[in-house]
């Protein structure tokens, strides 16, 4: 968020979507799992035409619709992963998928939030290199 991106994590709307009950997962009467899954195609090339090297969760199938927003689960830091607790109920599982995900990069996991706390990335941003802002909010 301080610097140019150098490497994403990022899942496929094509397979996490496809199968999302909006109403369930709160997206509105106009969700539609195809346009979500070719706009995500369009963010995933402006990913790579910024050289960006974009690394994938998994593609099982287990309902994990907002598993897409990649930047819920988890936090980077300069010098590794925090693995974070959601708090939607729904994306609960997802922390497990990005520990996964570091664990095969081999990226150090520094600590997690553990419950009762709840934190989501989306509630996190980096000013600077040394300067994290967090809000709170219904999730955080």
């Amino acid at each position: 968020m301080a610097g140019p991106l150098q490497r994403v994590l990022m899942r496929s709307a094509a397979s996490a979507m496809h199968r999302a009950k909006a109403s369930e997962w709160h997206y509105g009467p106009g969700f539609d799992p195809q346009k979500a899954a070719a706009q995500y195609e369009a963010l995933t090339m402006l990913v790579l035409a910024s050289g960006a090297e974009i690394e994938w969760l998994t593609d099982a199938d287990d309902g994990l619709a907002d598993s897409v927003f990649t930047h819920d689960p988890s936090l980077m830091t300069d010098h590794g992963a925090i693995i974070l607790a959601m708090g939607k109920a729904l994306r609960r599982a997802e922390p497990g998928l990005h520990e996964a995900a570091y664990r095969r990069m081999e990226v150090p996991i520094l600590g997690r939030i553990e419950h009762p706390g709840q934190v989501e990335g989306g509630d996190c941003v980096w000013v600077d290199s040394r300067t994290l802002a967090v809000g709170r909010g219904v999730r955080t």
